[in-house]
């Protein structure tokens, strides 16, 4: 009886399931980092240089006018300065009145032009770099790099990266490559615009 109340016992025991193994965690992915001056790669895609260049010859015109109304102002106030000892207190009045207004439009038009020349740009960057942004992330993608640190920003938090994990010229050729643009003709240095170009802040990255 015994025997047989063990033998059962035994066979009881070889049958019970195996205990289930502990669940596996998750799989640790490799780090594969890169880094890019994203605003940098904006500005030099071939679409970006055209379009900046095509507001620059928009506001040529504007620029052109300033200029004028600047020699104007110096010119009058030269001749106010060497004729003063020769003019009456009223036409010495007269004359300053002139140039002051004159200065005050000089500013009211310079800050217009500065205002409306930087919101063109700033619209203009910032449908460009949500295009290049798209581009970026493919590249990425293909690459296998799961973090991309952009240098550009003032405070980014990169110190140091080794030439290899810059991959801002990647994104330049791959947006030209998908946006067809040509690169623009060689032009000679030029003088930048009164109305100077904004720091545009990189845009947040889009949720995909």
């Amino acid at each position: 009886m015994l025997a047989s109340g063990m033998a059962l016992s035994a066979t009881a025991h070889t049958q019970a399931p195996a205990a289930a193994a502990p669940a596996a965690g998750p799989v640790a992915v490799p780090a594969k980092i890169a880094v890019v001056a994203f605003q940098l790669a904006v500005a030099q895609t071939n679409e970006g240089q055209r379009d900046f260049a095509d507001i620059q010859k928009k506001y040529a015109p504007k620029e052109a006018a300033l200029k004028t109304l600047s020699d104007e102002v110096d010119s009058l106030t030269k001749q106010l300065q060497a004729q003063g000892s020769t003019l009456s207190p009223a036409d010495q009045a007269n004359k300053a009145k002139v140039i002051d207004e004159k200065k005050k439009q000089l500013d009211r038009d310079s800050e217009d032009a500065r205002n409306d020349f930087q919101q063109d740009i700033q619209d203009m960057y910032n449908a460009l770099a949500s295009k290049v942004y798209d581009v970026m992330q493919s590249y990425a993608e293909q690459q296998g790099f799961t973090l991309i640190l952009d240098i550009s920003q003032q405070q980014s938090p990169v110190l140091f990266s080794a030439n290899g994990t810059n991959i801002t010229k990647q994104v330049i050729d791959a947006y030209n490559l998908k946006s067809g643009v040509p690169a623009p003709p060689a032009q000679p240095a030029a003088a930048a615009p009164k109305p100077a170009a904004p720091r545009p802040a990189a845009p947040k990255p889009a949720t995909h």
